[in-house]
């Protein structure tokens, strides 16, 4: 009985390990390819997808042209850029503004459609998310979280009101070449963690348990939402990627939790 005693103890404490360390990132990631995979996920594509979808055509039909209008004027003071462009022209090459001013237009509007899409997945998609890991995956998780529908709101709308603020704010040191990759990348990986890792867990875990879990696994939250923003670099992702993030997410908060819960017998 002793000896059952203690190989239960050692698998359990492997367990914690490893949802500690990053190689619970890498447990996330295949489980949410797994889960991804099933019907009803593959179903709560469609919703993220199209309110960006909507949100975006919506966006440039409404403030394309005077956006455009707005940085053409702005971008007519700009001493250095005009340089540019005359230098440009004058070998016979094409008018850098021409192409600028559109490309910047799309850089400020279909950003916003994608955090909208996004803000809809951690209100909407998640609780759908973490009811089929419940019942697939993390059976016997009892859900301790306290007015989960407030917390989530709240949060989805002070990180997406940060994202759209900071993205715009630095938006002009893109010309500044290594930002121009660096920045959007932060950017995102601000948005997938900061919403999601809230979401993740706000229905199950208890505000102790949560201040726990996000003080202990900070960075692998943080990294988990560099690699998702790292992967939403390339457009085809767009699709799923709403969806595949809350599943990763998901995956690891409750496996985190799972653990934590563990420990805490342990210690008992």
């Amino acid at each position: 009985m002793a000896i059952t005693s203690n190989s239960n103890l050692t698998i359990r404490r492997q367990a914690s390990s490893v949802s500690r360390g990053f190689a619970g990132i890498g447990l996330a990631f295949r489980r949410a390819l797994v889960s991804q995979c099933h019907p009803k996920m593959l179903l709560a594509i469609f919703m993220p997808l199209l309110i960006a979808v909507l949100g975006a055509i919506l966006l440039l039909w409404g403030f394309w042209t005077p956006l455009t209008h707005w940085l053409d004027t702005q971008a007519s003071g700009w001493g250095v850029l005009n340089h540019i462009d005359q230098w440009m022209l004058a070998i016979g090459l094409f008018s850098i503004k021409l192409y600028l001013v559109p490309l910047m237009a799309a850089g400020i509007l279909l950003p916003v459609a994608g955090i909208m899409g996004l803000v809809i997945a951690a209100i909407f998609v998640m609780p759908i998310v973490l009811r089929h890991l419940e019942a697939r995956d993390y059976a016997g998780l009892k859900r301790q979280g306290q007015f989960s529908t407030a917390v989530s709101v709240w949060n989805a709308v002070w990180v997406g009101t940060v994202f759209a603020v900071g993205w715009l704010l630095t938006m002009p040191l893109w010309l500044i070449p290594p930002l121009a990759l660096v920045l959007p990348v932060l950017w995102w990986a601000f948005a997938f963690s900061g919403m999601l890792k809230v979401d993740a867990v706000i229905e199950h875990a208890s505000a102790q348990e949560r201040r726990i879990l996000w003080r202990r696994h900070k960075k692998q939250f943080w990294l988990i939402g560099l690699c998702l923003s790292l992967i939403n670099l390339f457009p085809p992702a767009w699709i799923i990627l709403p969806v595949f993030s809350a599943l990763v997410f998901a995956h690891y908060g409750l496996e985190a939790l799972r653990q934590l819960r563990l420990e805490s017998i342990i210690d008992v």
